[in-house]
């Protein structure tokens, strides 16, 4: 099932909630068909967000993070815009940072234990992905509501896991069994091939489960890949004598190849700091087959309202993605540009685009063309860089370079010139620092 099929959820997900709330929704539990709800529908989500709304207190949402990596990509931000969609309908988001479970790493979608981080690492880690999601930014361009009172709290869980002492631990512990932990599939599959298993892996979904305690959450969202640590969370409130949370999973975003999920480790991603014009460019050459994914994850467009054409479509779904980033007006120009650069032939008309600039101040002249694409940072090495050239992907103001040894003496022959990787990724070369 696609995520645009899941965003008209049947009765089991839960049709009788708001289309801000059911739109992409692959998984709610308890579901309004549940035993335990459909005995007790005042215990149904609806039911508790239309007490919310009749005057109760606002639902606590929770969505946990671990800053494991410094950079947050369009996959990641389907589950920050339906937080955002919660706030929008005047409840609390909880932004728990997992710096505390950071150091111990989910192992969700791992065939080995991961690489500890250092508390030092996690911190800088965490304060990039704040400035990403919208923090000082205005309100209406970020990913998350920074400003309004009351609808955000951001939370380190440290805060009540680093001073858990070991009675506490030894009770956490006894609210699970090692065939419970088994019955998660990484587990399952790690132990079936012999991999290793540390025990404090078995940690993991315990703690970050207990962050729902901690927070008293009344809903969590997750990744269709995390339904195992969400109910580990209920489990847990239920054990401390609290409501238990709901559930409530988004698919996980294919990345830019259409086919593997998106995933910074296999190249397919849009990150959230990319220029307008890189965020158009690659947007726009997503396959077909998911691009109704992306606007129903990506965007609040009627995906009825839209052009049939196929190749229409991307564009619209593109300028609509880069439009909530950027404003209007820079997605705008970003289209216009790269209709421009793509579309012109020699680079003309090259000079009038915005193209984000790389400085020549960094490369050692004479330079070699394969060098210069690393040293610009357009190529991660300079064989990638060799091979991109000899594959034909790489144009200087239009024109092909062929060949990766070809030499510029300075940097006076390259200034303003645009430097094209491939069809989305476009650099002006600049003298100045």
């Amino acid at each position: 099932m696609t995520a645009a099929q899941q965003s008209q959820p049947g009765p089991a997900d839960g049709a009788d909630l708001p289309v801000w709330l059911s739109r992409g929704l692959a998984d709610l539990f308890p579901s309004a068909t549940a035993p335990e709800v459909a005995t007790n529908p005042d215990q149904a989500l609806a039911a508790r967000l239309a007490e919310a709304e009749g005057g109760g207190r606002p639902l606590r949402v929770k969505l946990g993070i671990d800053p494991t990596g410094s950079d947050i990509h369009l996959g990641h931000s389907i589950l920050f815009r339906k937080l955002r969609a919660f706030q929008d309908a005047g409840h609390t988001a909880v932004l728990i940072i997992g710096d505390f479970t950071a150091r111990i790493g989910d192992p969700t979608g791992k065939s080995a234990t991961r690489v500890q981080l250092s508390a030092a690492e996690v911190e800088a880690n965490a304060e990039t992905y704040l400035v990403q999601l919208g923090l000082g930014q205005d309100p209406a361009l970020a990913l998350l509501d920074f400003e309004t009172t009351g609808r955000l709290e951001v939370r380190r869980n440290s805060e009540w896991l680093a001073g858990m002492d070991l009675p506490a631990v030894i009770d956490l512990l006894g609210t699970s069994t090692v065939g419970q932990m088994l019955a998660k599939e990484d587990f399952a599959n790690r132990y079936g091939t012999g991999t290793p298993i540390s025990l404090h892996e078995f940690l993991y979904p315990l703690l970050q489960g207990y962050d729902s305690v901690a927070i008293q959450a009344d809903v969590e969202l997750g990744g269709t890949d995390q339904k195992f640590n969400v109910a580990m969370g209920r489990d847990l409130q239920r054990h401390h004598g609290q409501r238990p949370q709901f559930g409530l999973l988004l698919p996980i975003l294919p990345g830019l190849d259409g086919v593997q999920k998106m995933s910074k480790s296999l190249g397919n991603t849009v990150g959230l700091s990319e220029d307008p014009l890189s965020m158009y460019s690659k947007l726009e050459k997503v396959p077909d087959a998911v691009v109704n994914d992306y606007l129903t994850l990506l965007t609040d467009l009627d995906l009825a309202t839209l052009p049939a054409n196929p190749r229409e479509r991307q564009k619209a779904m593109a300028l609509e993605v880069t439009r909530g980033r950027y404003g209007k007006e820079r997605a705008l120009a970003a289209q216009a540009d790269a209709a421009t650069l793509v579309g012109s032939a020699m680079g003309l008309g090259a000079a009038e685009a915005e193209v984000p600039e790389a400085p020549l101040a960094g490369v050692n002249f004479p330079a070699k063309a394969f060098y210069l694409l690393a040293a610009v940072g357009l190529c991660a090495s300079s064989s990638e860089a060799r091979r991109a050239i000899q594959g034909g992907g790489v144009r200087l103001d239009g024109e092909k370079l062929a060949d990766p040894n070809r030499e510029f003496a300075g940097p006076e022959e390259l200034e303003g010139k645009v430097l094209q990787l491939g069809k989305t990724t476009f650099r002006r070369l600049t003298a100045a620092p």
